[in-house]
């Protein structure tokens, strides 16, 4: 039984990253992107479901600007990450599989709450190699802080006219059966 629970908890505590305060903390865990062979099993939260996305803006490296309003409809998938997070790293690819099979009717929005914003995002970027998804900054983690989150990753499913219909709290294996049944359940196909 013992075994069992210290398990359960060494998972959880695989699947989000704290958020880290201050430029070093962040910056000292740059890179660590062994997942130890945890599965991506985030925690399906519909607590915020028909709240209005918040109007937030996000600017890529290049200074273009984006807001979350601006977006409205296609239905978006905003995941927030961070290039020091093992979960958000191991579902980067996944995110960017997903924009691409599901392209004109989902959008895909990867939101980086590094610190450091493009001088880290920018290399990790260009080293992967991403079709579809493209590196938004959120510096300030403004919208960590509006929404209350506290640890990373967060992905959350707006509908078309901007309201929440779930939010993902750990990394998710977005290629998946379970991805597809609450995306395609929560989108109503």
């Amino acid at each position: 039984m013992r075994l069992g629970i210290a398990l359960l908890l060494a998972i959880l505590c695989l699947g989000a990253c704290d958020r880290q305060s201050g430029d070093g903390g962040q910056a000292d865990r740059a890179g660590s992107g062994d997942l130890g062979g945890s599965e991506l099993v985030g925690r399906v939260d519909v607590s915020a479901r028909g709240t209005l996305a918040p109007d937030l803006e996000f600017a890529n490296p290049a200074g273009e600007t984006v807001r979350l309003a601006d977006l409205e409809g296609t239905p978006l998938l905003v995941n927030l990450w961070a290039t020091w997070c093992a979960p958000c790293i191991a579902e980067m690819p996944l995110l960017d599989a997903l924009a691409e099979d599901r392209e004109g009717n989902l959008r895909v929005l990867t939101v980086s709450e590094d610190f450091q914003g493009a001088e880290v995002v920018e290399p990790f970027f260009a080293e992967q190699g991403y079709r579809r998804i493209e590196p938004w900054l959120d510096p300030e983690n403004t919208m960590m802080a509006t929404l209350g989150l506290d640890s990373l990753p967060v992905t959350i499913l707006y509908d078309e006219s901007g309201r929440e219909l779930f939010r993902v709290h750990g990394g998710m294996d977005w290629s998946g059966a379970r991805a597809e049944r609450l995306i395609d359940g929560a989108l109503g196909n």
